[in-house]
Order: C-alpha cells, then sequence, then structure tokens
C-alpha cells in the first residue's frame, strides 16, 4: 500500500509538474500573440483619429472633442477612447468609460512626459483593460494624449482552457500508466508476495509462477532461496522437538511447537486488560505500536500457534478505524497470525471498573504498602458489569470452539473465571494474578471477598509468583469460603469443583545484547546533560507507591552522608514513567518524589554536578536497554511486589557479566536471584551499606554472582512460564461434558445465554 502510495503521487507529481509547465508555456505564449495584436489594433486607432483630435484640441472645441469619442461606445472590445489636455486631465471620455475612469492612467501619464506612445494593462472594477496612448501636438509641442480602450478579458481564456487541457492529460497518462504498471508489475509482485508469505507462515513452498521475463531470473534466485529456508525451518522444528524433550533452553519456536502437540487442535482465549496491539493517530495516518508489555512477548507465540483469540480493552484512539464492526482485527498488523477482539469501555466504566475497584481497591489492598485501600459500591458495580462484558464478549468468540482454553489475565478479571465455568463447564480456564497475594486477615478488608474468591475459583487453574503467594491465596479460601483445601495437591474442592493453585514465577525473554562502550555511556551523559562520572546507578520503575523509590533517594543521601568519598563521582538515574495519573494518590506521589530529588541535589549539588537525575516520562524498550548496558548497579526497592521484571530485565541485558543487581527481599524475583544484594528497603543503613558493597565488590565477584543470575534468567525466561502454565491447563480433562438440556441442540447449549446481573 505504501509503495502504490508513493508510485501514485510520483506519477502525479512529475506528469502533472511536465504537463502545467507545459501548458503555462503555451498560454503565456499565446497571451502574448493577443497582447500584440491589440497593441496593434490600438495603435492603428489612435493613429487615424489624431489628426481630428490634434484640430479639436486647437480650437478648444468641446462639442467636437465630445463628438469625437461619442463615436466610439460599444463596439466590439473596444471599451472607449479618451482625450486628454497637457496636464493629463481628461476633456472627453467615451460615456460608458467615464464611470469607472475615475484617475489618469500612467500610461497617459508617460506618454505626455516622454513624447512617445506607451502601453498598460489595468484592472477597472472587474474588468482587464488594455491602454494605448498616443500624444497629441500643437505647434511642435506637446498639446495633449489620445488614449485608446481595449477590453482584454478574452486574453485569459487560454490560460484556462490550457489548464483543464493539463488537467485531462495528467488524470489519463497517469491512469494509463497505473494501469500497464499493475498489469505488468503488480499482479506478478503480488504473486511474489503471497507465494512469500504462504513459505514464512508454513503453509508449504509450492511452486512460485511467474512466467514473465522481466521476472525469471527474479524466480529462480527466490525459489532457491526458499528451498533453503524450508530445510532451515523444517530442521529448526526438529531442534525444538529434541529440546523440548530435552528440557533445554525455551525459545519462541520451541514454545510454538511445544504447545501445538499438548493443545491437540484446542485454540487459546487470552483475556488481559491490556491490548498487545494499539492504533494511534499520527497527524492524517494511522499508526501501531505494542504497548510496553512482558505479557505480549510470553502469549503471542502460543496464540500464532493455536490461530487463537486476545480480547482486550481498547486504548488506541484509532482502534475504532482499524477493526471491523464488531472490533475484530488479525494481529501483528504486519504479519496477522491470530485474532484481537477489542472491548470498548465507557468514562464511567473506566473511572468504577480500572481506577476504583481495580487500582484504588485490589491493587493497595494485595500490596499492602501503606495506602488505605478505598473500597465504593459504586465502583464494584461498575467493576462487576465490566467482567460480565468481558465474559459475553468471550463466550461469543469461543461459541464454536469444543474444549476451549481460557487465560486470564491479572486482578481486574476476578469474577470471569466463575461467569465463563457455569454456562461453558467445558471450557478449560486459567487466571494468572501477577501481582501478590496477602495474608487472610488483609484479605479480608475488602468486602466483596466472598464473591471475588468465587469468581477465581471457577477457573481451573489459578496461577500466582511464588508459594507464598499460593499459601495465602488457600488461608483466604479456607477462612472465607465453605470449602475442602487440599494441602496436599494444593488444590480447592469447592461444590465438586477442583481449582488447582500453582507458582508460575514470570520472566522476560532473554535475549543476547551488546555490552556498552564507552562512547555509549558519554553519549547518555551528554544526552542528560550531566558531567561525566566514574560510577552511574540506576532504576527503572512506574511512579507507583509499591516501588520504594522515595526510600531509595533516601538510602542514596545516606551514602553520601557514610562515604563523602562518592560525592561527584556517582549519579544515579532514576527513570520514573508516570502512572494511573487520574488517581490522587498517584498525583501526590510524584510531587513527593520530584519534591525529595530536588531537595537531596539541594543539599550536595556542587557545580555542574548532581547526585540524582530523575526522569518522569515514558521510556523505550531500546532506550531502557541502554541505561541497563551503562548502569554500574540497579536498585530495585519494592515495597511489596509480585515478581519485579525490572529485575531480570537488568540481568538479561549485562552480557559483559558486569553490574550488580540491589534487590528488595519483598520482590518475588529476590526468591529466584540469591545472588543479587538482597536488602530491606526500608532500611536506608542496609541500602546505603549494599551501594557502598556494590560499588567496592571485586570485579571477580560481580562477573561470578551476574554469570549465575544470567543463568537463571535464561533457563527460567518467559517462554518457559507460558509453556509451563499452559501446558498444565491444556492437561486439565474438562470435569463435566456440556450436555444440553432436553429439547435443546448442542449448538445451543453451547451458545452463551443472558447474564441475570448477579455476579
Amino acid at each position: 500500500m505504501q509503495l502504490s502510495r508513493r508510485l501514485t503521487l510520483s506519477l502525479l507529481g512529475g506528469v502533472a509538474a511536465v504537463s502545467l509547465g507545459f501548458a503555462a508555456f503555451q498560454a503565456r505564449a499565446e497571451m502574448h500573440v493577443l497582447e500584440d495584436e491589440v497593441r496593434r489594433q490600438a495603435s492603428v486607432l489612435a493613429e487615424s483619429q489624431r489628426q481630428p483630435a490634434e484640430l479639436a484640441l486647437a480650437r478648444g472645441s468641446a462639442a467636437d472633442l465630445e463628438a469625437l469619442v461619442d463615436r466610439f461606445e460599444n463596439q466590439d472590445h473596444l471599451a472607449g477612447i479618451a482625450i486628454y489636455n497637457e496636464r493629463g486631465q481628461p476633456l472627453a471620455i467615451t460615456p460608458g468609460l467615464r464611470p469607472r475612469l475615475k484617475s489618469t492612467p500612467g500610461a497617459v501619464v508617460s506618454a505626455l512626459d516622454a513624447g512617445q506612445s506607451r502601453a498598460q494593462l489595468l484592472r477597472l472594477g472587474d474588468q482587464p483593460l488594455h491602454i494605448f496612448a498616443l500624444p497629441l501636438y500643437a505647434g511642435g509641442r506637446t498639446d495633449g494624449a489620445l488614449a485608446v480602450f481595449h477590453r482584454v478579458a478574452f486574453i485569459a481564456v487560454p490560460v484556462l482552457r490550457h489548464a483543464i487541457i493539463s488537467v485531462a492529460q495528467t488524470v489519463l497518462i497517469v491512469g494509463l500508466t497505473l494501469l500497464i504498471v499493475r498489469w505488468n508489475l503488480g499482479r506478478p509482485l503480488q504473486h511474489l508476495t503471497d507465494w512469500l508469505r504462504d513459505l514464512r507462515t508454513g503453509r508449504g513452498l509450492g511452486a512460485l509462477q511467474l512466467k514473465e521475463g522481466i521476472f525469471q531470473p527474479l524466480t529462480n534466485e527466490v525459489a532457491q532461496i526458499a528451498t533453503s529456508l524450508n530445510a532451515a525451518r523444517q530442521a529448526a522444528e526438529e531442534e525444538a522437538r529434541l529440546r523440548d524433550a530435552a528440557l533445554s533452553r525455551w525459545t519462541a519456536e520451541r514454545l510454538r511447537v511445544s504447545m501445538q502437540s499438548k493443545m491437540n487442535g484446542s485454540r487459546l482465549f487470552a483475556v488481559s486488560n491490556r491490548e498487545p496491539y494499539e492504533h494511534m493517530h499520527r497527524g492524517t495516518a494511522i499508526s501501531w505500536s505494542v504497548p510496553p508489555s512482558g505479557l505480549v512477548t510470553a502469549l503471542e507465540p502460543v496464540l500464532r500457534a493455536c490461530d487463537g483469540t486476545w480480547i482486550a480493552q481498547a486504548t488506541g484512539d484509532a482502534d475504532v478505524e482499524s477493526a471491523d464492526e464488531r472490533g475484530r482485527l488479525r494481529v501483528p498488523p504486519d504479519h496477522p497470525q491470530y485474532t484481537l477482539r477489542r472491548v470498548w469501555l465507557g468514562k464511567d466504566e473506566e473511572d468504577g471498573f480500572y481506577l476504583g475497584f481495580a487500582n484504588e481497591g485490589l491493587w493497595p489492598l494485595c500490596h499492602i504498602a501503606h495506602t488505605r485501600p478505598v473500597f465504593r459500591a459504586a465502583d464494584w458495580d461498575q467493576y462487576r458489569e465490566v467482567n460480565e462484558k468481558f465474559a459475553r464478549v468471550l463466550l461469543e468468540e469461543m461459541e464454536a470452539e469444543k474444549e476451549p482454553l481460557v487465560l486470564v489475565q491479572d486482578y481486574h478479571f476476578a469474577l470471569l473465571p466463575r461467569l465463563i465455568k457455569e454456562r461453558r463447564p467445558d471450557a478449560r480456564i486459567a487466571i494468572f494474578w501477577h501481582i501478590p497475594w496477602p495474608n487472610p486477615e488483609a484479605f479480608g478488608i475488602c468486602p466483596w471477598q466472598s464473591e471475588l474468591l468465587d469468581g477465581m475459583l471457577g477457573a481451573d487453574l489459578v496461577g500466582f509468583h511464588i508459594q507464598a503467594h499460593c499459601n495465602n491465596f488457600l488461608e483466604t479460601v479456607d477462612h472465607a469460603l465453605e470449602s475442602r483445601i487440599d494441602w496436599e495437591h494444593f488444590a480447592v474442592n469447592r461444590h465438586e469443583h477442583i481449582t488447582r493453585v500453582r507458582p508460575f514465577p514470570i520472566s522476560v525473554a532473554f535475549r543476547e545484547n551488546g555490552a556498552a562502550h564507552a562512547d555509549e555511556r558519554a553519549g547518555l551523559f551528554r544526552q542528560l546533560g550531566e558531567k561525566p562520572v566514574p560510577y552511574v546507578g540506576l532504576g527503572v520503575d512506574r511512579v507507583d507507591y509499591t516501588k520504594g523509590i522515595p526510600e531509595r533517594f533516601r538510602a542514596i543521601e545516606r551514602l553520601f552522608d557514610l562515604h563523602p568519598s562518592y560525592r561527584e563521582k556517582l549519579v544515579f538515574v532514576q527513570i520514573g514513567a508516570p502512572s494511573r495519573t487520574r488517581i490522587k494518590r498517584y498525583q501526590d506521589l510524584m510531587t513527593e518524589v520530584e519534591e525529595e530529588a530536588g531537595r537531596i541535589n539541594r543539599r550536595f549539588r556542587t557545580g555542574a554536578w548532581k547526585p540524582i537525575v530523575f526522569l518522569n516520562k515514558h521510556h523505550s524498550h531500546e532506550e531502557v536497554q541502554a541505561y541497563y548496558r551503562a548502569a554500574d548497579f540497579c536498585l530495585v526497592t519494592s515495597l511489596h511486589d509480585g515478581m519485579n521484571l525490572v529485575a531480570k530485565e537488568y540481568v538479561a541485558a549485562r552480557p559483559d557479566e558486569d553490574g550488580v543487581l540491589i534487590l528488595s527481599r519483598f520482590a518475588g524475583a529476590s526468591h529466584e536471584l540469591p545472588d543479587a544484594l538482597v536488602v530491606n528497603p526500608y532500611d536506608a543503613d542496609e541500602l546505603a551499606g549494599a551501594i557502598h558493597s556494590a560499588l567496592s565488590m571485586p570485579a571477580g565477584e560481580k562477573r561470578a554472582r551476574m554469570q549465575r543470575m544470567r543463568a537463571v534468567v535464561e533457563e527460567h525466561n518467559v517462554y518457559r512460564w507460558a509453556g509451563n502454565l499452559i501446558a498444565e491447563l491444556a492437561a486439565i480433562r474438562p470435569e463435566h461434558a456440556l450436555a444440553p438440556v432436553a429439547g435443546e441442540s448442542k449448538a445451543a447449549a453451547h451458545a452463551p445465554r443472558a447474564f441475570s446481573g448477579a455476579a
């Protein structure tokens, strides 16, 4: 499409430029001819009337002058004539011309001054006129002037005519050219594109039918490349199968092959609040992007493998234009392999469901991080209604599927598993809770804890990051609901339905990145506008009260108090992306973080150096990677966190095996990365001591620690997380076949039923 647009615009521009240029040249030449003809006619007429005008002027006979000019009223293109005295004052003017001639034309004045004829084009009102002025003599001196006025509107006609011809020529030439290009180039190129797409998506090699002579050499070369690629694909799939059996490193390809063998033709339906692709207006165009999320990296290989469906809230301002009338589109946009179904929420739903119940209620409740959760009945109503809306969409999408797999993501959709299970007991459902699960006493604060737990227990599998959260969940269920807890197998039996509870530590995609070079680090200092120093510390977070950003700032301050030698030698860069800015607690936190950074900078700043650089804006993945590679240490000081992938991202970004990770013991990642310097983020002295240890640690110890952490992240990467989670879900056999009631067809039994409105 882009090539066609450029080609069309280039043709239009080139042909139009040539046509308009040639038309302008022709029009100008014809106008010169017409102007010369008018001037010649005016000169002849003026010379023929010179003698009578001079005689009448010499006699001073106004009547003779008036009679002379009256003879030329309404004659074809002739507008009239006028006679002036030696001072340029009009003595007689043709009656039809007199009302419009308010002043003496410049040609008349010039002719009187020079004693020679002069011509001029001017506009009187809306009418263009040509003036030819001829001096009149008496006794050898200039006694006046005679001016002949011609209408010349007809001279503009060639311009319009040639412009119309030029436009017609442009359209005709461009149209014929595009037809020729499409017939001789477009169709073969489309055949080649379709063939290559089939090859890339694994639909078989096939035969490339491009018999046109111009493409014959290309056909031969591409066919050879395709044969090699097909052989490489088969080898890669075989290697992935062998790796699957040998339990070696997980990759996107291994995940795809593994899921194809385990899902037995079932399709996967993923539900999340955040969509994997969003479309935005960029001027007059629409562009798409992938929101920063490890979830997209983890789930896309599975959805592509089974041609699944991802259901999510629409967030882009061009999402409507890029989807069909039901909110569906194929993604990725540049290589469609699965379906995205968008769900639109109104402002009230967004405020109550997302900002209200989910992020002012469940988020602080589960993190237990010094912010009181807020529970409002109106927010609960919106949360329940949005869950029901997503349930209706999900049931609609999987209506024709037998034993579908459903993967629900996070605390936004705690009610969804029960809503789906009641209507599709044949569906195998998992919900993964990405944030911590608190102890039973803390979760009991929620007025609707029973409804939330019952909704989650509609799933066949409930996943958390670590075992401690699984234990807390089971204890909460034991306190709040009538059920049987199987502690040996970590399962809940409620209403004869078994829900398994398992830890699945999420991770990142481990890719080999280049090590930082000295010029890259120097470039970061230039970009920040800071003086280069020997040591760089880094924090990467959303500005959230669970991340401990003020605590780490105070630890930096304490470091300078305990070890003044680091002053002017260390800069700590905090990347803090704004988050949930419509919630007052987050607005207050942003102010607190900025004020704390400012206070510490005012205390220690000297000349061009300041200790803390706070970047309160969103950064791309590539930009953050550059900071990871340049940092001597990374602070992950979560006050409470399910996992915190920043810790694993920092480790994965250090192929140079340099750098030190300082990690809160309250982050789930600390259970997997004991070679980090694990700290209590509330203890400023301990945290400052860890920074000093990181900066003074021997190179050999840093390398050994980083090697071990990288081995963990490489082996337990995000593909392994997705593979283990979905493999366990796929292995669950539905407990009940969906039996239709008397008189109801099987298709009708699978059809979504209306919601009663109750959770």
